[in-house]
């Protein structure tokens, strides 16, 4: 039995890469490290904060690849004189990933308190109403 996308429904026409990017994002399989909450700020203002403790800036990347915004950790090496008689406080190397719709641009990032927040907003799309005279090939 094949599997039925909802691109291909006959209504949705040149949506394969929207199709292509709920896969991959089924795919991606994250662990839940670092937790985040994602909040709506306004009409079209977007903020996503991850609980990053024990992480510093300089730790941290934030990059936008191919409409994709990743966001990286990696602490640096441990001190070894440090003996721990428990250690609950993860310390471990990260990758989360969100895919960002078209005109979704990321605004800017600051860290406080163990949250790293990153703002992002929306260009407001330009309503075009373009008339397409019958028999005219473009």
């Amino acid at each position: 039995m094949s599997r039925v996308t909802f691109a291909q429904h006959p209504f949705l026409l040149g949506f394969e890469q929207l199709d292509r990017l709920v896969e991959r994002t089924q795919k991606s399989g994250n662990d839940g490290y670092p937790p985040y909450n994602i909040e709506q700020r306004g009409e079209t203002a977007y903020r996503i904060t991850l609980a990053v403790a024990g992480f510093a800036e300089e730790d941290l990347s934030i990059t936008v690849e191919d409409s994709q915004l990743v966001i990286r950790g990696r602490q640096a090496t441990e001190d070894e004189e440090r003996v721990f008689l428990h250690r609950g406080i993860a310390a471990r190397q990260f990758q989360r990933s969100f895919v960002l719709a078209d005109g979704v641009e990321v605004a800017g990032a600051d860290m406080a308190h163990g949250l790293l927040h990153i703002d992002l907003v929306r260009a407001e799309p330009e309503t075009v109403i373009r008339k397409v005279p019958i028999g005219a090939r473009a």
